[in-house]
C-alpha cells in the first residue's frame, strides 16, 4: 500500500520562483559540462591564462548556488504553511539530512565516478541540506532572531577575511573552516577521514545558511494576502539597490570580499578582475551581485507567461531530480567518451585530477563544443523533467517531497 503524506492544505507553487529556479538550472549545466569536457581543464578565473569567454562561462554560473539557497528559504516557508510547527521542524530536519546523505552518496559518486568512495565531496547540496537542517532547528524561535542571525552572518563573516583576521584564528580547525570558511581563493578544505578516504568541502555552511535564514524571514511577501504590485516593486527596488551596493563596494574595494580587484594590463583583464568575486564562502559583494539580479528577475517574471517561461517552469518544478539526472548523464558521457577515444584502463586514474576518474590530460573538447553539448543536454533533460513534474502533480506519495 502506498503511504501518503498528510497535509492540511494542497501544495502551493509560485510560478516566478520555479521560472527563476529553472533558468539557473539551465545555466548551471554549462559549468558542469565545462568541468568535465573542456580540453586541458584550464582555470577560468586565473588572470594569467583565462580568456573573456572562458571567464564568462564560469562567471554566469555564479548566480546558481546563491539563488538555489535563497529560493529554498521561500520553499521552506511554503512547506511550513501546510504543517504544524512540530511537523514543519521534523520535515526540514529530515529533508536536510536526506540532502546531506544524497550529497555524500549519490552526488559524490557522480562527480568522481569512483564506486569505492575514496573521496566524498560536500558541495551545493550539502550547503542546502545543512542550511535546511539548521533552519529546522530554529523553527519556534522568534522570526526577528532568525533574521538577526542571518544578517549578522551575511554582513559580518567577511570580517574573518585575512586582512581583518589572522589565518590561525577561529577558522584554523576543520570544523571552523567547514562552518565559516570552507575554502579560500584557489583552495579547498581537505579532511583525511581514514586511510585512502578523504572529504573535500567546497561550501562553508554558515554563510550559505544565512542566505536561507534571511529569505525565510522575508517570505511574507509571498503570502496570498500580500499585494502583488507591492511585492514586485519591493523585489525590483531591492535588486537594483543590491547591484548599486555591489558596484560601489567593489569599485572602491571598501569591504565584502577577500580578493580586491585591480587594474590589469588590458581592459578585458581589468573587467575580469572587477567581476572575479569570491564564491566560496560567498562574499558580501558576491551576494549583492548575484541575488540583486535574482530579485529583479523574480519581480519581472511574475507577469510573463510564454512558451519559454513554461519550459523554465518545468525544469524549476523538479530541481533535485534534474540535478541528479544531469550529473549522471554528464559523468556517464565522459566514461563513454573515454573509451571511444581509445583510452585504456591504465589511464582511468590521472594523478593531476586527483579523485576524478576517467579524466586523462589528452581528453576533451573545445569551449565551442562544450556549449553545443550543454544545449543538447538541456533539451534532452526537458522530457524526463516534464514527465516527473506531471507525476508529482498527480501523486501524493510521501517520498515525492524528498526528490
Amino acid at each position: 500500500m502506498t503511504t501518503t503524506l498528510a497535509e492540511p492544505a494542497p501544495k502551493q507553487r509560485i510560478a516566478s520562483i520555479d521560472i527563476l529556479r529553472g533558468l539557473i538550472m539551465v545555466i548551471m549545466v554549462i559549468d558542469h559540462v565545462r568541468d568535465f569536457y573542456h580540453y586541458g581543464h584550464p582555470s577560468p578565473i586565473d588572470l594569467a591564462t583565462t580568456t573573456p569567454i572562458l571567464f564568462f562561462t564560469r562567471w554566469i554560473t555564479h548566480y546558481c548556488a546563491p539563488t538555489f539557497v535563497f529560493l529554498s528559504g521561500v520553499s521552506a516557508w511554503l512547506a511550513g504553511t501546510r504543517r504544524s510547527k512540530s511537523e514543519f521542524r521534523a520535515f526540514l530536519i529530515k529533508r536536510g539530512l536526506w540532502l546531506l546523505a544524497a550529497e555524500a552518496i549519490l552526488l559524490s559518486l557522480a562527480i568522481t565516478a569512483d564506486p569505492l568512495y575514496h573521496m566524498i565531496f560536500l558541495e551545493v547540496i550539502f550547503a542546502i541540506g545543512g542550511s535546511m537542517t539548521l533552519l529546522g532547528l530554529m523553527v519556534g524561535l522568534p522570526l526577528w532572531m532568525v533574521g538577526a542571525v542571518g544578517f549578522i552572518l551575511v554582513f559580518g563573516h567577511n570580517l574573518l577575511d585575512p586582512q581583518f583576521f589572522p589565518a590561525d584564528g577561529l577558522t584554523k580547525t576543520f570544523f571552523g573552516n567547514l562552518m565559516l570558511k570552507a575554502r579560500g581563493p584557489g583552495s579547498l578544505l581537505f579532511l583525511n577521514a581514514a586511510k585512502d578516504r578523504s572529504i573535500i568541502a567546497a561550501y562553508a555552511l554558515l554563510p550559505w545558511a544565512s542566505v536561507m535564514m534571511i529569505d525565510y524571514v522575508v517570505r511574507s511577501m509571498y503570502a496570498k494576502t500580500y499585494d502583488a504590485i507591492k511585492r514586485r516593486k519591493t523585489l525590483l527596488y531591492s535588486g537594483l539597490g543590491a547591484l548599486v551596493l555591489f558596484f560601489v563596494f567593489r569599485y572602491f574595494n571598501i569591504y565584502g570580499d577577500p580578493s580586491p580587484w585591480a587594474v590589469q594590463g588590458t581592459t578585458a583583464k581589468s573587467i575580469i578582475s572587477f567581476f572575479n568575486v569570491t564564491k566560496s564562502p560567498p562574499s558580501l559583494i558576491y551576494l549583492y551581485m548575484t541575488l540583486g539580479v535574482s530579485l529583479i528577475i523574480l519581480s519581472l517574471t511574475e507577469s510573463i507567461k510564454n512558451k519559454f517561461t513554461a519550459i523554465l517552469y518545468t525544469y524549476g518544478s523538479v530541481p533535485f531530480f534534474y540535478f541528479i539526472v544531469h550529473l549522471y548523464v554528464i559523468r556517464l558521457g565522459t566514461i563513454v567518451f573515454f573509451f571511444a577515444t581509445g583510452h585504456t584502463t591504465a589511464q582511468i586514474i590521472n594523478p593531476k585530477m586527483g579523485p576524478l576518474l576517467f579524466q586523462p590530460d589528452d581528453m576533451g573538447v573545445s569551449l565551442g563544443v562544450v556549449y553545443l553539448l550543454w544545449l543538447a543536454l538541456v533539451v534532452a533533460l526537458y522530457f524526463p523533467c516534464r514527465w516527473y513534474s506531471r507525476y508529482k502533480q498527480t501523486h501524493r506519495s510521501w517520498w515525492l517531497s524528498y526528490l
